[in-house]
Parts: C-alpha cells; structure tokens; sequence
C-alpha cells in the first residue's frame, strides 16, 4: 500500500475558505445529518473543497473543513489520506490512476503501467502543454 502524504509546505496555500455559493451548498449538506452526527458530511465537503481548489486538497482546507464540523483535523486528515479520491498534491487536467491491487497485477496491471510511463511519463510526472 502506498502512503499518501501532504503536499509540500512550499505549494501549501496560506489559507482556504469556502467560496458563498460553496459555503451555502456546505450548509445544505451538514442539514442532511441529524444533531451529533454532522461529521457524517466530512466526505462531500472535503470534495467540494477539492473542487474549488483546482482539483487537489491542500492542508488548510482539511482543517477548515474540520472547523466547520467540530472534528479534530487528524479526523479528517485520516479520511483525505485514506481515500484516493482525494489528490493531496496539485494535478493536472488530466490524472491518469491505475489500479495497484493484487488481482490487478495478476491480470497485467503492470504491463498497461509501462504503457502509461512510455506514452505519457512516469509517475507523478505533470505536462505542460497536455500532450503525450
């Protein structure tokens, strides 16, 4: 398994809040969930806040999100690490993810993995101009 880590704290941004549209959306979410149960939102308010980040999730929305539902932010670094879903470094236009499981690579997971690195480039490797 692969550990899933912060981007560095050179390409972190200062600080991060919800736009009033998203904040309202936020809201509507949290309302879902009966009372003591709010952190059930944790999921799609840490989405929306990779949304509004230009598709990854820096460190400042991870607490901002915790803030609004009372969690303490290891909580919800625990889920932002846990699920790939959530990019926690920058990203480009298009993010290309292959399945490293098991069953995977017992059915040719690493030959289309070589395929990727020779026609796109290798891992963690971001295009300027989105060719390959």
């Amino acid at each position: 398994m692969a550990v899933r880590r912060l981007a560095p704290a050179d390409v972190q941004p200062k600080d991060f809040a919800f736009s009033a549209e998203n904040l309202a959306w936020a809201k509507k979410q949290i309302e879902k969930y009966p009372p003591g149960r709010e952190a059930s939102a944790v999921i799609p308010l840490l989405w929306k806040a990779q949304e509004q980040h230009d598709g990854w999730l820096p460190e400042p929305a991870i607490r901002y999100v915790a803030d609004m539902l009372d969690m303490v932010h290891i909580r919800v670094l625990e889920v932002a690490t846990f699920y790939t879903m959530f990019n926690l470094e920058p990203v480009g236009k298009f993010l290309v993810q292959l399945c490293g499981t098991t069953p995977c690579m017992l059915r040719g997971a690493e030959d289309l993995k070589a395929v990727c690195e020779r026609r796109i480039g290798h891992r963690h490797h971001v295009t300027k101009d989105g060719k390959f």
